[in-house]
């Protein structure tokens, strides 16, 4: 323990803010990204937008998509006019547009609201990860990533609670509370935040660009390398469903008053405090138990894996991670999740972290960081995808105002079609009233009859995939060294 607070007086004040400041920006992040799919796709007499699926999954994975590939240029850009500048302006954009979000309700004014948003996110990215490297050494760089990383999973367990607790009252609060948390960051850059030591470019920003793609070119001519990448996007479109699907699936099909139940006989004032006035559990407050078991557990599942080789833990992580998510959207007992979600966060917390240790393996000597700013392409690769999947796939197969206007037509029933006048709400209560059913019968009468649970095969399949193929990968690339 000596040695450990040794260590901790090391690190100098930018280090410290940095890690502050990673802790707000990605409680502001998650807190909103944890519940726009239900924000975009909600009915509209609950405050939500009322967008279809389709909508949603080509918002959320193009935009997100587009946030992993702009670090490329805004590394660049930082390392030019200084980090202390762009994060000033990065602040400014991410409050902004976290506000915007709130207000905006036509769709491509929220589309570009949220492109707003990706910018500002992605001028921050390569900033705080350059300002751990920058104050750590070999002495206290794995103490610091490993606070780092922390630090990230507190803000991604504390934001999403924060804002399903805000949006209770009013949607508008949760985007509210994003833009504020910025704010307090765009204090502390501004009064406490010391410019690391960087060198000045001697070159343009254009010939900056320029070889920064030259660089990716050469990376990618490696076809081991190529193919690896490649493999990696069916693990981030498959981990990806637990924001893009998984929270409208729960919201749609699942009656979360059994948890509310369970937990008040067990913990009564914890049921009080999380649960919503109808005694039920918000869908991503269940979603969200996969940052808590990483909080618990990434220490000792690191140690677990430490000795295996890293694409071996890949490829058990990810075996792991397949099950778990199928398993999430088989059944409608939202008890269910609390193992399935443990299943899938165990298979995450074994396989992620080793993707880029692995890419610095097998990178020549003299280029690691050049491969490792190739691992923003299989994220935003599998953001794109996981957009698809969650919108015109999720919206064909198991979306559950899909299907009911599929069984109204079938019935023949007359029905006005959903409007600003007339939500998906009126449209599921209408409906139900024209079957001569409750709403929890009309439910589970889809269920029954149209299967959406379906759809984990497709997850499986992706997962299942991308298991098979690092198997072959192990074994006829990497076997061959």
């Amino acid at each position: 323990m000596p040695k450990f607070f040794k260590i901790l007086k090391k690190y100098p004040q930018t280090f410290w803010i940095a890690n502050t400041m990673e802790l707000f920006e990605r409680w502001a992040w998650y807190g909103m990204f944890m519940i726009f799919a239900l924000y975009l796709t909600g009915s509209t007499d609950s405050g939500a937008l009322g967008f279809t699926q389709a909508q949603k999954g080509v918002m959320m994975g193009s935009v997100v998509g587009f946030l992993y590939l702009l670090p490329v240029v805004t590394g660049a850009i930082a390392d030019r006019i200084g980090y202390k500048k762009v994060l000033v302006i990065a602040y400014i954009l991410l409050s902004g547009s976290y506000f915007l979000l709130g207000r905006v309700t036509e769709y491509y004014s929220v589309f570009a609201a949220f492109i707003m948003l990706a910018t500002g996110a992605a001028l921050f990215k390569p900033i705080i990860s350059a300002c751990i490297a920058k104050t750590t050494d070999d002495e206290t760089s794995s103490l610091g990533f490993g606070m780092f990383y922390m630090i990230v999973n507190i803000g991604a367990f504390v934001g999403p609670v924060v804002a399903s607790l805000a949006r209770q009252h009013d949607w508008t609060y949760v985007f509210n509370i994003s833009s504020a948390v910025i704010v307090i960051n765009l204090i502390l850059v501004l009064l406490f935040f010391k410019e690391p030591a960087r060198t000045e470019s001697q070159t343009s920003f254009g010939q900056e660009v320029s070889k920064i793609f030259r660089n990716i070119w050469e990376a990618l001519r490696d076809l081991k390398f190529v193919i690896f990448l490649l493999i990696i996007v069916g693990f981030w479109t498959m981990y990806n469903q637990l924001f893009y699907t998984l929270p409208v699936f729960i919201d749609q099909w699942m009656d979360t008053s059994v948890v509310y139940n369970n937990l008040h006989n067990v913990w009564p004032w914890l049921a009080e405090q999380i649960g919503t006035p109808e005694k039920t559990i918000a869908a991503e407050m269940l979603t969200n138990i996969d940052a808590m078991y990483i909080i618990l557990f990434q220490i000792l599942v690191s140690y677990f894996v430490m000795k295996l080789k890293p694409i071996h833990s890949m490829i058990s992580g990810f075996l792991v991670s397949t099950i778990g998510l199928s398993l999430t959207f088989i059944t409608s007992n939202p008890m269910f999740l609390f193992i399935s979600i443990l299943i899938f966060g165990l298979g995450e917390m074994a396989g992620s972290p080793k993707i880029t240790e692995y890419i610095g393996k097998i990178a020549p000597e003299g280029k690691t960081a050049l491969y490792m700013g190739c691992s923003f392409l299989p994220m935003a690769g599998g953001n794109f995808l996981a957009g698809i999947l969650s919108g015109d796939v999720y919206q064909k197969y198991s979306d559950k105002i899909s299907l009911l206007q599929q069984e109204v037509a079938s019935r023949k029933l007359s029905i006005p079609e959903i409007s600003g006048s007339f939500s998906q709400n009126d449209y599921i209560n209408k409906a139900a009233e024209l079957m001569h059913m409750n709403t929890h019968e009309l439910t589970t009468y889809l269920w029954n009859t149209y299967h959406p649970y379906n759809i984990w095969m497709i997850f499986a399949a992706i997962g299942g995939t991308t298991v098979v193929a690092m198997l072959l990968f192990n074994w006829l690339v990497v076997g061959k060294k």
